[in-house]
């Protein structure tokens, strides 16, 4: 029976993580002869349920596992510089395009979107629910120097937060701004016990099962648009991966039948990320 594998990448888990590398080096099949590769994504992708829903999908079809390592987005990039992921889902177009530059990877991808929105305390103590952009709202948490927790770990989501700084003229600090080093969900847990200001995407949101006293206060900007890419990575500069297991599971998500598996995913009746594979 086919099956899936998550590795969750933790301070205990970075040396399993090395071990699974030198394993993944040895050869393309399981011990039990199946066929896999190990993907390289978000935490985002992962805490939302997505991968629960189309790898099964993929796998039925085509006999190869997707092993999953779920970090930030800083992190992927580094497994699969260090060619240790046969394949690349992230969200971070513009770093996505330089891993391409510098020749890492051979394509990218559009897969799919969502957006980041602004988590709040209910009573909103800064007033961001009234703020007409991002920027405004970003601007009044500032000044009222109410909590933000920020997940501070370079993932995508992290580095879209701190563009959205930059963009509203604001320099966060100060006791108020809290980095926590964290994937999205902890980072939701940790703002929902401190009643504080949080940007997350989208899915993790929707999933998220303990709100206390946050709710959703900002969204709906075109600057809080959250794009997805697919990336294959140089076979030159890692022969050793498995190149073509990851070219089926890239075309897969391209493809009609991968972007209607990732458009029916829903979480409470309402979908989570919107296929545009060009």
């Amino acid at each position: 029976m086919h099956h899936k594998t998550r590795i969750a990448l933790t301070a205990i888990g970075i040396l399993g993580l090395s071990m699974a590398a030198q394993a993944h080096a040895q050869g393309s099949e399981s011990e039990d002869g199946e066929k896999y590769i190990t993907l390289a994504s978000t935490t985002s992708t992962e805490n939302s349920g997505l991968f629960d829903a189309i790898i099964p999908q993929f796998t039925d079809k085509t006999g190869i596992e997707v092993r999953v390592v779920a970090v930030g987005t800083g992190q992927a990039f580094e497994i699969a510089r260090r060619g240790d992921a046969d394949s690349l889902l992230v969200h971070d177009t513009a770093g996505e395009e330089r891993f391409v530059e510098e020749g890492y990877g051979t394509e990218r991808a559009n897969v799919m979107y969502n957006d980041f929105v602004i988590i709040g305390p209910g009573g909103d103590p800064a007033g961001i629910a009234d703020a007409e952009t991002v920027a405004e709202a970003l601007q009044l948490i500032a000044e009222a120097e109410a909590p933000f927790a920020s997940r501070g770990d370079d993932s995508g989501t992290n580095r879209a937060e701190l563009r959205l700084w930059e963009a509203a003229g604001v320099e966060p600090g100060g006791e108020w701004y809290r980095e926590l080093g964290s994937g999205m969900g902890p980072t939701l847990n940790t703002a929902a016990g401190m009643d504080a200001y949080v940007m997350s995407d989208r899915a993790t949101w929707v999933a998220f099962e303990n709100p206390q006293n946050l709710e959703l206060l900002f969204e709906g900007d075109e600057a809080l648009f959250n794009q997805y890419g697919s990336l294959l990575i140089s076979e030159e500069r890692h022969p050793h991966l498995k190149h073509d297991l990851a070219e089926q599971w890239h075309q897969w998500l391209l493809s009609a039948e991968g972007q209607q598996a990732i458009g029916d995913f829903t979480v409470n009746g309402q979908q989570l990320f919107f296929p545009n594979a060009e």
